[in-house]
């Protein structure tokens, strides 16, 4: 199986998909949908994918002329998909990362622009990950995030990250997603 980059400099180039369990690529139409809500460039932005999976949605943002993007995927024989991808392309924006994403978030002081949250479903990973994601976020930055069900802003975890707002959301098949919007200034001060 393979996807496609949809825009930019490496538009219509194949990524393959490497065949695990719970791997499921953001479709083309949903990332062409994504990036008309986000203006089609991202030119300087600072990118965080911590699913990276295929890396359509990480590889898209590069694509697009992000400055900075960086793929966190804890599984070792897709990080090999993704270097090959990387070298491929000569991604110099992209930076790699084998590790956890909860692990990871946890330990950076890095802030970023877009941060695409794609995690597999049903394995409680959202609910983890989403009130760790406060100290990532840069002011004014976009959270993409795909899930089993609608996000309610006004429940746990979402309430941990004050301000939040829904600006976009649409549904392919089983899969909702969102594009969230942090304040640009700090809520609760």
């Amino acid at each position: 199986m393979k996807v496609r980059i949809i825009g930019g400099i490496w538009k219509r180039t194949l990524l393959p998909v490497i065949d695990r369990p719970g791997l499921r690529p953001t479709p083309d139409r949903v990332r062409e949908t994504l990036f008309n809500w986000l203006g089609n460039r991202l030119d300087g932005w600072r990118c965080l994918d911590l699913y990276a999976g295929s890396g359509a949605l990480g590889f898209e943002a590069a694509s697009r002329g992000a400055a900075r993007v960086v793929l966190i995927e804890r599984d070792a024989r897709i990080i090999e998909s993704l270097r090959s991808v990387k070298e491929r392309l000569t991604a110099e924006s992209v930076e790699l990362a084998q590790a956890d994403a909860f692990a990871w978030v946890s330990q950076t002081t890095e802030r970023f622009d877009l941060v695409l949250l794609d995690p597999p479903f049903g394995e409680g990973a959202l609910d983890r990950i989403v009130p760790r994601l406060a100290g990532v976020l840069a002011p004014g930055a976009a959270l993409y995030v795909e899930s089993d069900a609608p996000v309610d802003i006004d429940t746990a975890p979402w309430t941990g990250l004050p301000g939040v707002r829904v600006h976009r959301a649409d549904r392919a098949g089983l899969v909702h997603y969102h594009l969230l919007l942090m304040p640009a200034e700090p809520t609760g001060a």
